[in-house]
């Protein structure tokens, strides 16, 4: 998870993918619609023609990030395309 950057007010988590265009962009965002679905997650997300920044945060009736945040953001990252990935 080092790409994700955890901020304490309020608890969250960030991220801001790159892709090399709109299609590989929506892709991963119908593979995240899917997570999002399995999951009962929902992140906060804004992206443009090639790129995405996510914001998952912390459960309404938590002051911190659990488990269930870090592992949707690990499985997000495990979608990411290999055209999208870092080199």
């Amino acid at each position: 998870m080092s790409e994700w950057k955890e901020r304490a007010r309020p608890a969250r988590l960030e991220r801001r993918y790159e892709f090399p265009d709109y299609e590989t962009l929506r892709e991963f965002l119908d593979r995240v619609a899917e997570l999002s679905e399995q999951e009962g997650l929902y992140p906060d997300m804004g992206f443009g023609r090639t790129y995405l920044n996510v914001t998952i945060h912390a459960d309404e009736d938590a002051a911190q990030l659990g488990e269930r945040q870090r592992r949707f953001a690990e499985r997000m990252d495990a979608l990411l395309p290999a055209a999208a990935r870092p080199m």
